[in-house]
């Protein structure tokens, strides 16, 4: 990529002065070997120190903790998306199997998991933002832009929960239907296990069967899969936020490459990485929690 010099990138397109390049290379260790500056960068890594942006002078912690919270709120909510409406259509799929249902929820999701992120954004931008607006007068439409701002006055001057909408649901829709179908096959395959035929012969309602049996046994793999969705969902955010313009850390990930500002973008993309991790073995340690079979430290018993 173009604009590799850090030096150019923090004076901007003006020519560099010999006395002010030796200054700046000085302040960012530019001058040392290679291996030195490493050496350096891992040292203030593991005192959590992430670095100083080259083109503002800001701290990337500074950053981190102010948009990373914006992103954070983005995705619990499209978690919820995803839990509510991905279980929910797993559900019915699987209990009205080759129903119209059914159906209606296998194409669905097919066709979610094969849009692009950025143009379902863009077509709910146009169809519930600008369309609607036109349509109803400005009565009613869902805010496409920011956190902030104009919103139908039906809902009161306070409806700043409507700009979460759209963005949420645009990040949850490939995760809503691969949830929906992880829901429906995992149904599927227990409802002749030996415990379903148990629970039948005993008597129990179908209401029961489900909640109190089969639900605990098949919400492994989609639990497994909630979870590694949130560290994408955080990880992944950038597309979206850049769409509907959040100011949160996938957009100002996107910044920072467009300014080539790398102090910014190896400073998120590590804090991403940990942070999926630890997601990760919260997931791991929800197991045993929901299948008694899985144990720490408990192979024998």
């Amino acid at each position: 990529m173009p604009g590799v010099d850090p030096v150019q990138i923090r004076v901007g397109e003006r020519a560099v002065d010999p006395v002010l390049r030796e200054a700046l290379e000085r302040e960012f260790g530019l001058d040392q070997p290679w291996y030195i500056q490493y050496k350096n960068y891992m040292v203030t890594l593991l005192q959590g120190d992430l670095g100083t942006s080259m083109s503002t002078g800001r701290s990337v912690n500074d950053i981190i903790a102010d948009k990373f919270p914006n992103t954070i709120r983005l995705a619990l909510v499209a978690i919820v998306f995803q839990i509510i409406m991905g279980i929910g259509a797993g559900i019915i799929s699987a209990i009205k199997r080759k129903s119209f249902l059914d159906m209606v929820v296998t194409l669905s999701t097919s066709m979610m998991v094969s849009l692009p992120v950025f143009w379902i954004g863009l077509i709910l931008q146009y169809v519930f933002g600008i369309w609607m607006r036109e349509v109803t007068g400005g009565t009613f439409f869902m805010p496409i832009s920011g956190m902030t701002g104009t919103t139908p006055a039906m809902f009161g001057a306070n409806a700043d929960w409507m700009f979460f909408i759209m963005p949420a649901f645009t990040l949850a829709c490939v995760f809503t239907a691969y949830t929906a179908r992880i829901m429906r096959s995992q149904l599927l395959e227990i409802k002749n296990m030996d415990f379903v035929r148990t629970a039948k012969a005993k008597g129990l309602s179908n209401a029961r069967i489900l909640w109190g049996h089969k639900m605990k046994f098949a919400l492994i793999p989609v639990i497994t899969a909630i979870g590694m969705d949130f560290g994408a969902m955080l990880a992944g955010a950038l597309l979206t936020e850049t769409v509907f313009n959040w100011p949160g850390i996938g957009r100002e990930l996107y910044l920072a490459v467009l300014r080539r500002d790398f102090q910014v973008v190896i400073g998120i993309t590590t804090m991403i990485l940990f942070v999926v991790m630890i997601i990760n073995l919260v997931v791991d340690l929800l197991y045993g929690l929901l299948d008694p079979r899985i144990r720490i430290g408990g192979a024998e018993e």
